[in-house]
C-alpha cells in the first residue's frame, strides 16, 4: 500500500504592483491577476465561484468572484493594479466596484477590447 503524503498548500508571493485582467463575455466574467512581467498569481471565474448557468453572466456573480480573487491577492500583498478589461459582457463595471471594494489601488484601467478594422468579407451578393 503506498504512503499517504500530506500536501502543503503554497504560500502566495506576490509584488505590490500587479496586473488584473478582466475578460467580460456574454457566459462568464473571468479574472486573472497577474504580475508586472506577466506571470499569473491567481484567476477565478464566476463558474469556479459556484455560479452555473445564466446565472454566470450577470454582474453579481462578476462581483462576487472578483472579490475572492481580490482578498487573496490583498491578504498576499498586492496593493495597487492596472485593470484591463477585454469584452463586452456585463460584469465590466461590477468588476471594477468590485477591486475597488476589495482595497485594491487603482493606477490605471484600459480597454483591450479587440476592435474590428473593417470586419470581414461580405457575402457575395445575390443574383435574381
Amino acid at each position: 500500500m503506498a504512503k499517504a503524503t500530506k500536501s502543503k498548500k503554497r504560500k502566495l508571493a506576490v509584488p505590490a504592483d500587479g496586473n488584473v485582467h478582466v475578460t467580460a463575455t456574454f457566459n462568464n466574467t473571468i479574472i486573472t491577476v497577474t504580475d508586472k512581467n506577466g506571470s499569473v498569481l491567481t484567476w477565478g471565474s464566476a463558474g469556479t465561484s459556484g455560479f452555473k448557468g445564466t446565472r454566470k453572466s450577470t454582474p453579481f456573480a462578476a462581483t462576487s468572484s472578483v472579490q475572492t480573487v481580490a482578498d487573496k491577492v490583498f491578504e498576499a500583498g498586492m496593493r495597487r493594479v492596472d485593470i484591463y478589461i477585454k469584452g463586452i459582457g456585463m460584469g465590466r463595471d461590477a468588476a471594477i466596484r468590485a477591486i475597488k471594494a476589495a482595497g485594491l489601488e487603482i493606477k490605471s484601467i484600459a480597454d483591450i477590447s479587440p476592435m474590428p478594422h473593417n470586419g470581414c468579407r461580405p457575402r457575395k451578393r445575390r443574383r435574381v
